[in-house]
């Protein structure tokens, strides 16, 4: 377990007082181009890696404290949250949750430590724009164990649009998808915590029992939104940050709807 040195008292009454746990435990299979020999949290996105990038987003928006629910290669995680220079005031924990533990028991093995209230959950490799202050009036007010936010990230393809008549009339090029999807950044109650059994995979049967029982809302997120979950991913974040128009820097600017306080813009990251 390793504890950055900044630590942060917590009030029960703004997002300061709301935890958050990252899912950082994974092996990253799709990103073996730099995984092989660092955790895929670490995979950097302008020099900073990507657990740094989520981190910030919590933090420029209030949040205080943070829980890393780490696995296959999780010393170097410590290593970095020790010897990082946090801007924000923040407190940053680690918990080794297994090797090769799915989501869902990652999750059961931090409940001790969520029990006590209310607490986000997202995942390491995610970054959007996302207004987390709107998510939470949303999720006090829909009364769930636990919510989602939801996205329609861009297809992979560009598609072919074609008439009546079988002929192709024009193309779209990797427009939105129709539908959402699960894009992380949860709001959850601790009454989640008894859905989830300790081998599960989070995506699997703690969301769908608490969907079935009508405990899950969904928090529809129209901005900016992506993963890295391939080399092509990585490449394309890396471009975005460079290219200075990045949506999830809202440490720096006034990105989220309902506007976000900027912060001191961090001089170690490449722009």
């Amino acid at each position: 377990m390793a504890v950055s040195p900044r630590a942060a008292a917590a009030s029960p009454d703004t997002a300061s007082g709301v935890p958050v746990a990252i899912l950082c435990g994974g092996r990253g299979t799709r990103l073996q181009e730099q995984t092989h020999a660092i955790p895929k949290a670490l995979v950097e996105i302008g020099g900073k890696p990507i657990l740094w990038h989520v981190i910030r987003i919590y933090a420029a928006q209030g949040h205080r404290r943070f829980l890393l629910l780490t696995g296959h290669l999780g010393d170097q995680i410590e290593r970095f949250v020790a010897a990082e220079p946090w801007l924000e005031p923040i407190e940053v924990e680690c918990l080794d949750t297994g090797l090769d533990t799915n989501t869902g028991g990652r999750l059961a093995r931090a409940a001790d430590r969520l029990a006590g209230g209310r607490f986000c959950l997202t995942y390491a490799d995610g970054v959007a724009d996302i207004d987390l202050a709107a998510q939470a009036t949303f999720h006090e007010r829909a009364g769930a164990g636990a919510t989602m936010t939801v996205v329609r990230p861009h297809s992979q393809w560009g598609i072919a649009l074609i008439d009546g008549d079988e002929r192709i009339t024009g193309f779209r090029e990797k427009p939105r998808i129709e539908e959402w999807v699960n894009g992380g950044f949860f709001v959850c109650e601790p009454s989640f915590l008894e859905l989830v059994p300790p081998e599960s995979v989070l995506e699997r049967e703690p969301l769908q029992r608490a969907a079935a029982l009508g405990r899950l809302a969904a928090f529809r997120h129209h901005g900016f939104w992506d993963c890295m979950d391939t080399y092509k991913d990585a490449v394309t974040l890396n471009d975005l940050w460079a290219s200075g128009r990045a949506p999830w820097r809202v440490w720096e600017h006034q990105a989220v709807a309902g506007g976000v306080s900027a912060a001191t813009a961090d001089p170690t990251v490449s722009a």
